[in-house]
């Protein structure tokens, strides 16, 4: 039996106030690391019948079965594995999420819902206070706008995964999946994106830019992340170059919780509920409640 779920009592709907309400700033006295990481991604809810009227989605009707949630995440990793490649400080990592827009004009004097959210979440983190900071993303459109908007400064990586796997995508389309020549044509590719050979990526994709629109549109995505795809240069640096920690993020915090069989939600409800996960996962639970009770009590 399918279960639509309804939205959640006021007891739930606290947690979405108290993000927008609490904004402290960390105390600067030098124990932060020096590199903090923000990371953006997006995944889809089912949403309930009502919240879905007059959007448009990817069923073969144009219709939508579900609105997507938008998560940002902070954190850092100064430690080590045995190749230099960094790795997640244990408890560093920081959630905030909800559907909202990321979508924003020029000539809006405010941010976007999910712009705000973010400037919020890298205000708790003191993001913009660290010696360096990195923005990472899957090369979608709105995170780059996002994040040159609010955080100019930060170097933009563009993961390495989702890069790859276009690339491998691209590789199929040319010389199809079961063709002997289609994974060491993409194992060289990823070979050269490792070494920050982009023009020689660009190269090999040229002559077959006719072949399929996956690989036009490898080739574009390529052009237009080139200065994101650094990755000789980022690894020399130090710099985490993967979005895994924000792709558990919409897993752990959302995906296990909110995309159960026969699940439909209200945007209110899964607010809530999305509110209240990341409040757990980033370690200020118990902040909050101190909040709650403090207010009772005066």
């Amino acid at each position: 039996m399918r279960t639509a779920i309804a939205a959640p009592p006021f007891g739930m709907i606290v947690y979405t106030e108290d993000e927008r309400q609490v904004v402290e700033a960390p105390s600067t006295d030098g124990q932060m690391a020096p590199t903090l990481y923000l990371g953006m991604d997006g995944t889809g809810v089912p949403m309930r019948k009502e919240e879905l009227e007059g959007r448009p989605g990817k069923q073969e009707d144009g219709t939508a079965k579900t609105r997507e949630v938008k998560l940002v995440t902070v954190w850092s990793a100064e430690g080590r594995d045995e190749e230099g490649t960094p790795v997640r400080d244990r408890g560093s990592v920081t959630y905030s999420a909800a559907i909202e827009s990321a979508a924003q004009r020029d000539t809006d004097q405010t941010p976007s819902e999910f712009a705000a959210r973010v400037c919020r979440e890298a205000t708790r983190r003191g993001f913009e206070s660290v010696a360096r900071r990195a923005v990472l993303g899957d090369g979608a459109k709105w995170i780059w706008n996002l994040a040159t908007e609010h955080f100019p400064d930060a170097i933009q990586i563009v993961d390495r995964f989702h890069a790859k796997q276009h690339l491998s995508d691209a590789a199929k389309a040319i010389w199809g999946a079961t063709s002997a020549q289609n994974k060491p044509w993409a194992k060289a590719r990823h070979d050269e994106l490792d070494a920050g050979k982009i023009d020689a990526v660009l190269a090999a994709l040229a002559p077959h830019l006719d072949a399929a629109k996956e690989v036009s549109d490898c080739a574009d995505y390529v052009r237009t992340n080139r200065q994101r795809m650094r990755y000789a240069e980022f690894h020399a640096a130090g710099l985490c170059t993967s979005t895994g920690v924000v792709e558990a993020g919409c897993k752990t915090g959302i995906g296990t919780r909110c995309k159960r069989a026969g699940m439909h939600w209200t945007v209110e409800g899964v607010n809530a509920i999305i509110a209240l996960r990341c409040c757990k996962l980033s370690g200020r639970f118990e902040d909050f409640w101190e909040r709650r009770s403090d207010a009772h009590a005066a």
